[in-house]
C-alpha cells in the first residue's frame, strides 16, 4: 500500500514531461499539420489549375473520400484502443503513418500529365488514412502523456506551436529560395512533396525515441462492442465538443480552398507575395498556441475557446477590410486572425484528453483512440467539405480557376462573399456550442482523484492476494 501511495503521490511531478522531450514529441506534430494545410490550400488549387479537373468535380470528388473516410478513422480509432503492446497503445500506429505517408505523398505530389479524377480519388484517399495515423496517434498518445488538467494544455498548446512552425517553414520556401520553391504555383509542388517527406523521416522517429506513451490508469480488459463505442458520442460533454469542433473547423476551413484564389484575384498580391501572407497567420500560430494555453490555465479551457471565438470574428472582419495591394496591413491582419484561430484545435484536443478520464472513471475502459477519432473526423470532415461547398458556389458565380484566367467583376464580388461571410458565422456558432459545458478543471481534479483512488485499491487488492490480509486489518471491498 505505502508504495502505491509513492506512486500517486508522485504522479503529479512524473507528468511534467521535460522541455527537450516536449520538442521532440510536439515535432512528430509537423508532418501530419503540413499534409492538412498543404491539402487544404494548394492541393486543390494545383488539381484544379495543373491537371484542368473542374471545380464540380473536383468538389464532389473529395465530399466522397469524406464520406468512405469517416469509417476508416473510426476503425483506426477502435483498432488503437484494442491495441497493446510493449511499444505502446498508440506509438505503433504513429509509426505506421511514417511508410504510408512517404509512400501517398509521392503519389499525390508527382501526378502524370494525364491524371484524371480517378487517379486524384485512390491517392487522397489514402494520404487521409497516413493523416489519419499520424494526427489520431500522436493526439492520442498526447493524452497519455501527462494526467493533469493544466499540463495538457501546455503540452497540446507547443504541439500546435510546432506544428504550425513547419507550415511557417513550407510557406517561407518562396523568400527563402529566391522564388525557385513556391507552394503557390504548380511547378513548385513536387519539391514541396519531397521536402514533406524529409521532414517526416526525421521528426516522426525522433518523437518515438524519446518521448514515452504511460499507460492510463484504471482500463479493464473486457471486450468493446459497436454499442459501447456508439456511446460515447451520446456523451454531454463529448457531444458539445464534436459540435463545437466542426464548426470551429469549418469557420477557417471556408477560407483555406480559397485563399490563393482571393488573395491573388481580389486582393490583387502577386503568386509570390500569396504565400508571404500566409506565413504571419501561420507564424501568430507559433505564438498564439502556447499562449492561449496559458491563458486557459487561468480561464478554464472552454472559457478561452469561447474568448478565441470573439477576436477571430472581430478580427476576420477587420481583415476583409483592409485595402487591396498593401502588404504590411494585410500581413498584420493575417496574423491577428491566425492568433485567434490557433486557440481552437489545441484545446479542443486537451479537451478531449480530458473527456476520456471521465469515460474511464465511469466505465472502466479505453476509449481514446475512437474520443480523438471523433474529432480527427471533424476536422478532416470540416476541412474538405468546404471544398466540397465553396467551389460549387464558385463556378456558380462564373469563377475560373485555371491557371491564367481572366475573372469578371461578378465573378470576383462572388469569391470576396464566400471569403467574408462563412468563416465568422460559422466560428460564432462553435463558440455558442461551449454555453454550460461542465468538464471543468475542477470536476476534472475530481474525477483523477477518484482514478487514483481505484489505483490504490487495485494495488492493495493485488498485495493482499499475495500475501493473504494484514493481522487485524479488514479485507479491501
Amino acid at each position: 500500500m505505502g508504495d502505491a501511495r509513492l506512486t500517486t503521490a508522485t504522479a503529479t511531478h512524473a507528468d511534467r514531461l521535460s522541455f527537450p522531450r516536449l520538442l521532440a514529441f510536439s515535432s512528430g506534430a509537423i508532418p501530419g499539420y503540413l499534409l492538412i494545410g498543404i491539402m487544404g490550400v494548394y492541393l486543390p488549387r494545383f488539381y484544379a489549375g495543373h491537371l484542368g479537373i473542374g471545380l464540380l468535380e473536383l468538389g464532389a470528388a473529395i465530399a466522397g473520400i469524406r464520406l468512405v473516410d469517416i469509417g476508416i478513422d473510426l476503425a483506426i480509432g477502435m483498432a488503437m484502443d484494442k491495441t497493446k503492446t510493449p511499444f505502446g497503445r498508440y506509438r505503433p500506429w504513429y509509426l505506421l503513418g511514417l511508410p504510408v505517408l512517404a509512400f501517398t505523398v509521392f503519389k499525390v505530389f508527382n501526378p502524370p500529365d494525364d491524371a484524371g479524377i480517378s487517379y486524384l480519388v485512390v491517392w487522397y484517399m489514402l494520404l487521409y488514412v497516413a493523416y489519419s495515423l499520424l494526427v489520431l496517434g500522436h493526439a492520442a498518445w498526447a493524452g497519455t502523456l501527462t494526467a493533469n488538467y493544466n499540463e495538457r494544455s501546455r503540452i497540446f498548446g507547443w504541439m500546435m506551436g510546432i506544428a504550425l512552425a513547419g507550415n511557417v517553414a513550407i510557406n517561407a520556401l518562396p523568400f527563402l529560395t529566391g522564388g525557385a520553391i513556391n507552394p503557390a504555383r504548380s511547378e513548385g509542388m513536387p519539391t514541396i512533396g519531397w521536402i514533406i517527406i524529409a521532414i517526416s523521416a526525421v521528426t516522426i522517429p525522433l518523437a518515438v525515441m524519446l518521448a514515452p506513451e504511460r499507460a492510463p490508469p484504471v482500463a479493464h480488459k473486457e471486450k468493446l462492442s459497436f454499442k459501447d463505442y456508439a456511446a460515447v458520442v451520446t456523451k454531454p460533454s463529448m457531444f458539445r465538443l464534436i459540435l463545437a469542433d466542426l464548426f470551429l473547423t469549418l469557420g477557417p476551413g471556408t477560407t483555406a480552398p480559397m485563399y490563393v484564389f482571393f488573395f491573388h484575384d481580389a486582393k490583387k498580391f502577386t503568386l509570390t507575395e500569396v504565400p508571404e501572407l500566409l506565413i504571419f497567420y501561420l507564424l501568430a500560430g507559433v505564438v498564439g498556441a502556447p499562449a492561449w494555453g496559458h491563458v486557459a490555465r487561468k480561464l478554464g479551457k472552454h472559457r478561452t475557446i469561447q474568448v478565441a471565438c470573439v477576436v477571430y470574428a472581430i478580427t476576420q472582419s477587420l481583415l476583409m477590410a483592409m485595402p487591396a495591394g498593401n502588404f504590411w496591413l494585410t500581413a498584420l491582419g493575417m496574423f491577428a486572425v491566425g492568433f485567434a484561430a490557433s486557440a481552437f484545435v489545441l484545446l479542443i484536443r486537451a479537451m478531449v484528453a480530458d473527456v476520456a478520464d471521465e469515460l474511464r472513471l465511469e466505465t472502466g475502459r479505453e476509449r481514446s483512440g475512437v474520443l480523438f477519432a471523433l474529432v480527427t473526423m471533424t476536422q478532416k470532415f470540416g476541412t474538405s467539405i468546404t471544398v466540397s461547398i465553396v467551389y460549387p458556389i464558385l463556378a456558380y458565380v462564373g469563377y475560373n480557376a485555371k491557371d491564367g484566367a481572366v475573372n469578371t467583376e461578378h465573378a470576383i464580388w462572388g469569391l470576396e462573399m464566400c471569403y467574408l461571410f462563412a468563416p465568422v458565422i460559422l466560428v460564432v456558432v462553435g463558440g455558442l456550442c461551449l454555453i454550460g459545458y461542465s468538464l471543468t478543471a475542477e470536476r476534472h481534479a475530481e474525477i483523477r482523484s477518484q482514478l487514483e483512488a481505484l489505483v490504490e485499491k487495485d494495488v492493495a487488492a493485488a498485495e493482499e492476494s499475495l500475501t493473504g490480509p494484514v493481522e487485524g486489518v479488514a479485507p479491501a471491498r
